[in-house]
């Protein structure tokens, strides 16, 4: 993997700060990600406002560290914080889904964020004491290694009625039962033989042996040793469920 390449940017409050920064900007490098900042990178003579936008041009992201004063020169534009926010805005601007910019907040009050970077969601590096947490939501990003990664998209358990086929197996066997329905109907017996139910329904005799094996293995009809067929119980409560015959 590339190490990704980060611009720091951020405005001399202080010593303190400018000292901050650059700890801050060692533990990057020391974890893999090319930090590019201005007290390593620029040097007497050197011309600040082009190294600012050669440097966020060529950079994978732009860290911009958010202090009150920070925030403060970014609006109003003054200093080489204003030039770089022209730049930034300019590249938000032609590419309005661009995530390479990325705030880090660094403040005592609530956080606030320059009006051009309102809509980023920011990393908090106000509490020292949760440093360790920040920098590891922080390099998880950089570095392409998110704790949770979205799981592959599955398929529908669900098919569209339109594409499901008739259940022909159950409307098979209704057929069948309403044929030995009407047969009983029609015979003194107890029991019928397959020529009695034959002739009460057109279905093809193959078909409707089908339809009396699946009957007899369902529990709904038996079949004796004449190869004679009686309803059973379950068999009743088939048709009558069914609406075959009234209960």
């Amino acid at each position: 993997m590339v190490p990704p390449r980060v611009f720091i940017s951020y405005s001399h409050d202080s010593a303190e700060h400018k000292s901050w920064v650059l700890s801050f900007a060692t533990t990057l490098r020391n974890r893999g990600v090319d930090a590019v900042l201005d007290q390593w990178d620029l040097k007497p003579g050197d011309d600040l406002p082009h190294f600012m936008e050669t440097e966020l041009a060529k950079c994978d992201y732009a860290l911009i560290v958010c202090t009150e004063t920070y925030v403060a020169k970014a609006n109003a534009g003054k200093g080489g914080v204003g030039y770089e926010k022209m730049i930034v805005t300019a590249s938000l601007l032609s590419s309005i889904d661009d995530n390479k910019i990325i705030p880090i907040v660094r403040q005592s009050s609530s956080p606030e964020l320059p009006t051009f970077l309102k809509s980023k969601l920011y990393i908090n590096f106000s509490n020292d004491n949760d440093v360790e947490y920040s920098l590891d939501e922080l390099l998880r990003h950089l570095l392409n290694a998110p704790l949770y990664e979205k799981p592959e998209l599955g398929s529908s358990p669900f098919k569209p009625m339109a594409e499901s086929k008739p259940d022909r197996t159950a409307d098979g066997l209704k057929a069948a039962m309403t044929a030995i329905a009407q047969a009983f109907e029609n015979s003194p017996y107890d029991q019928l033989s397959i020529g009695q139910i034959t002739g009460i329904t057109n279905i093809h005799r193959l078909k409707l042996e089908k339809y009396l094996s699946q009957a007899e293995s369902e529990g709904l009809v038996e079949r004796n040793v004449l190869n004679k067929l009686s309803v059973t119980t379950d068999g009743c409560d088939y048709l009558i469920n069914h609406g075959i015959i009234e209960a």
